[in-house]
């Protein structure tokens, strides 16, 4: 693309969001900053009822609940007397197109068909893509898909090309670009040329599709246990996941829920660089979305991103490549379960947490994910051997993201590290306060929006508004 036309596409930014997603998201301003959260979602017309009526046509949802009595009995095996909780994992690989994801599309599809848009576009490297296409294709409508696919040497990462080909196999056409900014251009430029409906992870259809996964999971455990889960983790990456399960799980009552967020421990490696592409074994369900997508969540494909994570999760964890590895053999091994790796994030972190939980109480894995000869391990690392990062046995710890990989030899090794919760509220509040014009002042509705996206008091806004303020003035 040359440069005037990128700046051209760029400068139609707003209007070719307005016209892909059908909202009009000025609408929604209440304030500098703040905008009418819950209308935009109600605004919609859709309520949790209707969803799940809209994805059992596709078949999407209804998943099974597993207990991982062997998985538990080690957690319990390893831990204090009285201590290791049950833990239930969401088999989410039983939709069709292998992931949560399908529950994610199916709304915005159905959304597109409903309004005559002739096609569906998104841009993604992850499951998303194979389930729009997926949903795309059920409801005959035309799809394509952007992806960041491989280096600047032509190097694909092995779960990438296994997506590309599930989305092919789908019949969507997939436009497969190197690392680099231009994504984002090429995807406005798609949709402007296409008239097609942005099916992108950030809008309320998006959100809403994941609702019924946290409803779904609450009265699940409750019909089987007589009560609901006292924590649900779910793998965090753009933050959809850990809002829609989040907003569902409130929708189902099981508003005591600990809802804990868990990604991969990424730091040091850029998600933009050319050079650390190749050097991550994950593409989603990392640092380098997840810490962004927190503190920033308006760095989204659509004027306000409806999944704003730092809302909703109790707690932030992170555990390494090496232990999801681990756990995802567990997995296997123990439960006779084969699920792609990063769906096994969050159950990686399930078994550190379950051990200092009571035995009375439970644990959901919110999510699997299927596999495949990409998604598979072996080739992950493989790809690593390739790229020259050490894997190595050993306490994973000591690893370093982009240069080595180290997988546990005990399942005692396994553990998380908890996220700053303050620090990442800072860090958004700053964020926030950099971005606006030296003239700009907060009202009282922007006070109250601020707190509720940090899940936060008034006050504390308050005090951090000031203190910033005073610093930069």
């Amino acid at each position: 693309m040359t440069a005037s036309a990128y700046q051209e596409v760029t400068a139609q930014r707003e209007e070719i969001m307005r016209t892909s997603v059908g909202i009009d998201y000025e609408r929604y301003r209440t304030g500098v900053v703040a905008f009418d959260y819950e209308r935009l979602f109600s605004d919609t017309g859709y309520d949790i009822d209707q969803v799940r009526r809209i994805q059992s046509r596709t078949a999407v949802g209804n998943t099974p609940l597993v207990e991982l009595e062997n998985i538990t009995a080690l957690i319990r095996l390893l831990g204090p007397p009285g201590k290791g909780a049950r833990v239930f994992l969401k088999d989410e690989a039983a939709n069709p197109s292998g992931s949560f994801k399908d529950r994610r599309a199916s709304l915005s599809i159905h959304e597109a068909a409903k309004r005559g848009y002739p096609g569906v576009a998104a841009a993604t490297s992850g499951n998303y893509g194979a389930a729009v296409a997926s949903q795309a294709a059920k409801a005959g409508l035309k799809c394509i898909l952007v992806q960041e696919a491989f280096d600047s040497c032509g190097v694909a990462q092995p779960e990438i090309a296994e997506k590309t080909r599930a989305c092919e196999a789908y019949g969507a056409e997939v436009v497969r670009l190197s690392v680099g900014p231009e994504l984002f251009t090429v995807f406005l430029d798609t949709l402007r040329e296409t008239g097609y409906f942005n099916a992108s992870l950030y809008t309320p259809y998006s959100i809403l599709g994941v609702e019924t996964l946290g409803y779904e999971l609450a009265r699940q455990v409750r019909e089987r246990c007589g009560c609901f889960p006292d924590c649900v983790i779910a793998t965090h990456a753009g933050g959809g996941n850990v809002t829609g399960t989040a907003r569902g799980l409130h929708k189902a009552g099981a508003d005591d829920c600990e809802v804990v967020a868990a990604s991969v421990d990424l730091s040091g490696l850029h998600m933009a660089s050319d050079h650390d592409f190749n050097r991550k074994s994950f593409t989603t369900g990392h640092t380098g979305f997840s810490i962004p997508f927190t503190t920033v969540p308006d760095r989204a494909d659509v004027p306000r991103n409806a999944a704003r994570s730092l809302r909703y999760m109790d707690r932030f964890v992170t555990v390494t490549q090496g232990e999801v590895f681990y756990a995802t053999q567990l997995l296997a091994e123990l439960e006779g379960m084969e699920r792609g790796p990063a769906g096994n994030v969050s159950l990686a972190a399930a078994i550190a947490i379950a051990g200092s939980m009571e035995r009375e109480q439970i644990l959901v894995v919110q999510e699997t994910e299927y596999t495949g000869a990409g998604k598979h391990p072996l080739a992950q690392l493989n790809l690593a051997l390739e790229m020259g990062i050490e894997v190595l046995r050993g306490d994973p710890r000591d690893s370093c993201p982009g240069r080595s990989i180290v997988i546990p030899e005990h399942p005692s090794q396994i553990r998380v590290v908890d996220m700053n919760m303050d620090h990442l509220r800072e860090r958004y509040l700053s964020h926030t306060l950099d971005s606006l014009p030296t003239t700009a002042v907060l009202t009282d509705t922007d006070i109250e929006f601020l707190a509720a996206d940090i899940g936060s008091s008034r006050r504390y806004v308050e005090e951090k508004v000031y203190g910033y303020q005073g610093k930069s003035g």
